[in-house]
């Protein structure tokens, strides 16, 4: 069967429920969102006269839920104009209306007595055939679906988003029994596809597979943190992203979702777990019982197990809780031998191993953490999941680990860590010795660039079902790279399509990256048919390496920052003018250099979670590889005769002079770093294999070597009076220091072409050298230097 997911109706509008809508608005579907209407009036509604019967009253939560999504940072919304898209009503007089629903979700309270009343209603109005779901974290599927009509029983299902749904990307799909298969399947495919989630199948036991293992990795942590005398401080210095966690760690984390959320949980696993071996470690511990009577939640009550205040001063400051004295203290430096040996590992893997290695305090602890986890997960097998790589892309997708369990176990060494954990007092399942005693050595291995779990079952390798839909750099390094260097991988896609990547510090553009990607655009124009720049990192890039700008200029070696500078816009140059097709594909931080990169390409395939912009003059500086070209020229090709006020040129040189950054990718195209014909791949997993389809279809479609530019209209006098002025205004208001206005004054400069005294085309060689002038002169602003200082040394922008 078909489907089309033309409208969403949204039966609850609480956290998740306005948040569920707001991530389908995103991606261009209708939303009914409803909740109940309230039984009392406020007193401003008394005031204006209202009474029950109202509108205005009959919407009132569902509105004020909505508007409170809206409003909250970051965003639920890839843009706010997107909101539109949402209608909002009220269960008695808007359930009728979910018959035009092609899906229905229902987001209320988790009650099992309450959603039922709701699919009474639910069943009274629903179309047949169309899908109903719950988004559930807790309560069995089964028991929901008891009592309902066949109809029903077949199209309905779990489907339980991790919060905030626009960010994480964990989607687990729980049938029952009834749930026909085809919808199932559906399901998975379209949470991948249209809504960009990992898409995980689990099965209906208590708090599925995501919350079943990481919460078990919370309370294993709070246990092992008192069996070794750790601090708070400590311990989220120990389990952040120095082992591929988030940098919220464990007791941060724990105050976002707040407290009261994680002993919900904790507390069903335990009323649940008859049949877990664990089931103990899930009692609360006696000082979070008491966070939890002080309403002591996290930041949903101001305090938690961290609490921000203000000292005499009026600076903020971060107060740590003792959990032995249950007072609030100054917040800890931490400091461990093991950890310290741990910096110059860039590879996580190689890192984890490292760590594990180690004897101290922390190094303990962390085994001990991790044993833990392994006997645990190896134990959920087949509970939760019949196959292990589920509840790896489980974690990795609900909880931001850059590992999931069996990963780290594969880190250490499947073997190794059998050994280690029995000596520790941990004992894994019969079916992992069992694998090892086959000479099967890993839970994980990569043939011929696929990679291929181990099949509990059949006792064999088996390839991940759906991943030949992506592209996993990580599995074709060994065997495809045809070239690299310190800072770029060439790696050959297949299908005459050659990857650029980066994997530099932040993946930051210095002299070896520049040198790879002329490499590779040699390389492409003699063996290959199209080009993918693109990466596995966390970001794309972090922009041009300002430590050595900065270095240099310290230096006066002015020569060389020329140097440098036209070497990165004749790179961008030949990668614009290649006799091969070009395709970006930035996700994450795209920011400076990166952002300039992506200007050049000839198509860009954008993750839609792409946070790119010139941020050059936050650094006292303008873009300088090509950027502040790049705009002008788009905002030339956009002029209209009679614009009188430059409307789009304005809004460049505004854009740039703002250091304005894009919080999606569809923000990036309004702010016009990208064109509205670049593409937007909602599920950054497959980026790389969307941005390798675009240069396919642009090298089928014949592409030609574009022709350089020398029609590029620049304002000259006129444009430059305006621009002085409005910059000269702003500085006498005191909205912008004065070296912001000679920055301003620079940037008017380039993007007018100069001192011309009317309208004139230019070539982009001509721009190109205004804008390196420009950048030049700059590096030998003593203000300049303290703010690239400001941000090597601190990360934040100095005003000066």
């Amino acid at each position: 069967m078909k489907r089309i997911i033309k409208k969403v109706a949204v039966l609850g509008s609480g956290v998740m429920g306005s948040r569920i809508a707001c991530h389908f608005a995103n991606i261009g579907v209708q939303v009914l969102l409803l909740d109940i209407v309230p039984k009392e009036l406020l007193p401003d509604e008394e005031k204006k006269g209202l009474t029950l019967e109202s509108k205005a009253v009959r919407n009132r939560l569902v509105n004020g839920h909505l508007q409170a999504a809206i409003a909250s940072n970051p965003s639920p919304l890839y843009r706010k104009s997107d909101a539109r898209l949402i209608q909002t009503g009220n269960f008695e007089d808007n359930m009728k209306d979910i018959a035009t629903a092609d899906w229905t979700i229902e987001v209320v309270v988790e009650n099992l007595k309450v959603k039922k009343l709701v699919y009474d209603q639910v069943e009274q109005f629903r179309k047949p055939g169309t899908l109903i779901t719950s988004n559930t974290s807790g309560i069995p599927i089964h028991l929901m679906a008891e009592g309902r009509s066949e109809d029903f029983r077949k199209h309905f299902c779990g489907t339980h988003f991790f919060n905030p749904p626009r960010y994480l990307k964990l989607l687990e799909i729980i049938p029952t029994p009834d749930t026909d298969r085809e919808v199932v399947d559906f399901l998975l495919h379209y949470g991948d596809l249209y809504l960009g989630k990992t898409t995980v199948l689990a099965k209906d036991t208590p708090a599925f597979i995501a919350n079943r293992v990481g919460i078990y990795g919370i309370m294993q942590t709070l246990q092992s943190m008192q069996k070794y005398g750790l601090t708070i401080d400590e311990v989220d210095k120990i389990t952040g992203p120095v082992v591929g966690r988030a940098k919220s760690a464990t007791f941060r984390t724990l105050d976002v979702v707040g407290l009261d959320t994680t002993v919900n949980v904790a507390n069903g696993l335990y009323q649940a777990g008859e049949n877990d071996e664990s089931r103990e470690l899930f009692r609360i511990p006696d000082y979070v019982q008491k966070m939890v009577e002080n309403k002591w939640l996290g930041d949903k009550t101001g305090q938690g197990f961290y609490k921000k205040t203000k000292d005499a001063s009026g600076k903020t400051e971060i107060l740590t809780l003792d959990l032995n004295t249950m007072e609030y203290g100054p917040k800890q430096k931490v400091k461990f031998q093991s950890m310290e040996a741990l910096k110059p590992i860039d590879d996580l893997k190689k890192r984890i191993k490292a760590f594990s290695q180690q004897t101290d305090k922390a190094a303990q602890f962390f085994n001990d953490t991790l044993f833990g986890l392994f006997q645990y997960v190896s134990n959920r097998i087949p509970e939760i999941s019949d196959e292990l790589y589920r509840i790896d892309d489980a974690l990795r997708a609900g909880f931001g680990w850059e590992l999931g369990p069996f990963e780290y176990w594969d880190a250490i060494g499947a073997r190794e860590g059998v050994q280690r954990m029995i000596e520790a007092g941990y004992q894994p399942a019969a079916w992992v010795t069992d694998m090892l005693e086959r000479q099967n050595e890993s839970f994980y291995i990569v043939e011929n660039g696929t990679r291929r779990y181990y099949d509990i079952q059949t006792k064999q390798y088996k390839a991940i079902p759906g991943a030949e839909n992506f592209i996993i750099l990580e599995n074709l390094r060994d065997s495809k790279t045809v070239w690299q260097n310190s800072g770029v991988s060439l790696i050959d896609l297949g299908d005459g399509i050659l990857n650029i990547e980066f994997h530099s510090k932040m993946n930051t553009m210095g002299g070896d990256v520049i040198a790879g990607l002329n490499k590779g655009i040699d390389l492409a124009e003699k063996e290959f048919r199209g080009v993918v720049v693109g990466n596995d990192a966390a970001n794309f890039s972090a922009g041009a390496n300002l430590a050595l700008v900065y270095m240099s200029a310290l230096e006066q070696e002015y020569d060389e920052i020329n140097f440098m500078i036209k070497q990165f816009q004749d790179t961008m140059m030949r990668m614009r003018y290649s006799a091969i097709p070009v395709v970006g594909a930035p996700h994450g931080m795209a920011l400076g250099g990166g952002c300039e990169l992506n200007l050049h390409c000839d198509h860009v395939q954008m993750a839609a979670e792409t946070y790119m912009g010139l941020v050059e003059f936050g650094v006292g500086l303008i873009p300088g590889g090509g950027g502040t070209k790049e705009m002008t020229l788009r905002a030339s090709d956009a002029y209209t005769e009679g614009d009188i006020e430059y409307n789009d040129l304005k809004n460049a040189y505004l854009t740039i002079g703002m250091a304005k950054v894009s919080t999606s990718a569809k923000e990036a195209i309004d702010l016009g770093y990208m064109r509205k014909s670049d593409g937007i791949t909602i599920n950054s997993t497959r980026l790389l294999a969307d941005a390798k389809a675009q240069a396919i279809l642009l090298a089928e479609a014949g592409y030609t070597r574009p022709v350089q530019r020398t029609n590029i209209k620049v304002q000259g006098k006129g444009g430059l009076a305006m621009f002085y002025t409005g910059a000269n205004a702003m500085y006498s208001g005191r909205y912008i220091s004065e070296h912001d206005k000679k920055i301003s004054h620079k940037l008017a400069w380039v993007m007018c072409g100069g001192d011309l005294s009317e309208p004139t085309e230019v070539s982009e060689q001509y721009l190109l050298d205004l804008e390196r002038e420009a950048f030049l002169s700059l590096t030998g602003e003593r203000k300049t230097l303290e703010r690239i200082q400001s941000i090597l040394t601190t990360g934040k922008p100095l005003r000066n």
